[in-house]
């Protein structure tokens, strides 16, 4: 008798914890839908980082402002493309063969030195998560991803993807990153200057203190070397 009221218990313990699961997923997936046609005013990083600015200063805030795609200089879409995903058109969300080539990094290196993250898991992440790594994150993201590729175009991931992403300490999107690092706007970027954003989005806000960084500045003229040959919505 003892044992089946425990298997009981815990039979309702994974229904419960399943349904919970399940609605997180619908309230997701109502929100993907929602942004096919409307603008995302903040992200799952955003308050994270907001939330740690505030604990040093009550009153900071985050340099954030949407921008159309079409205000967006096609030298940074170019450079992200070309830095974060080349297959970025192709694929369905994800990049196997980047993903085993970051795996053979990682097992070479001993840690992890590489992601393999298209735009798409990366906007899932932005979205929704935390920047906690974890095997369920990585699953939930996964999950998310799928949700992006099935409901949203890839010009309007893309679009997203630019507006919302991290750029520095505070910085989120291309416009807010245009005016913190150049004094300029995101449809005015040079081609250098968008090179130098791509290269930074790996680990924001390291780059942002350290500008003259050795492996910014290399990896920045790869980039700009495979620009004109990257393909953007």
């Amino acid at each position: 008798m003892a044992k089946r009221s425990v298997a009981g218990w815990l039979g309702r313990i994974f229904l419960g914890v399943l349904a919970l699961f399940l609605l997180w997923n619908l309230w997701i997936v109502g929100h993907v839908l929602m942004w096919k046609w409307i603008n995302p005013s903040a992200t799952s990083f955003m308050s994270e980082q907001l939330g740690q600015l505030q604990q040093n200063n009550p009153d900071a805030e985050l340099r954030h402002t949407w921008v159309p795609y079409a205000q967006i200089s096609p030298n940074l879409k170019r450079a992200l493309v070309a830095s974060e995903d080349a297959k970025f058109l192709d694929h369905e969300g994800f990049d196997w063969e980047g993903i085993q080539v970051a795996w053979e990094k990682n097992l070479k290196k001993g840690r992890i030195v590489a992601g393999g993250s298209t735009i798409s898991q990366q906007l899932a992440k932005n979205l929704f998560l935390s920047s906690a790594r974890n095997p369920l994150r990585k699953v939930e993201e996964a999950i998310i991803t799928v949700m992006l590729e099935a409901i949203l175009d890839k010009r309007r991931i893309f679009e997203i993807y630019l507006n919302v992403i991290e750029w520095g300490n505070g910085v989120f999107g291309a416009e807010a990153a245009a005016r913190y690092y150049y004094k300029t706007s995101a449809a005015r970027l040079g081609a250098s200057q968008s090179a130098k954003l791509a290269s930074m989005v790996t680990n924001p806000r390291y780059y942002d203190k350290n500008r003259s960084d050795r492996k910014l500045l290399r990896k920045s003229s790869i980039v700009l070397r495979r620009m004109p040959y990257a393909d953007i919505p």
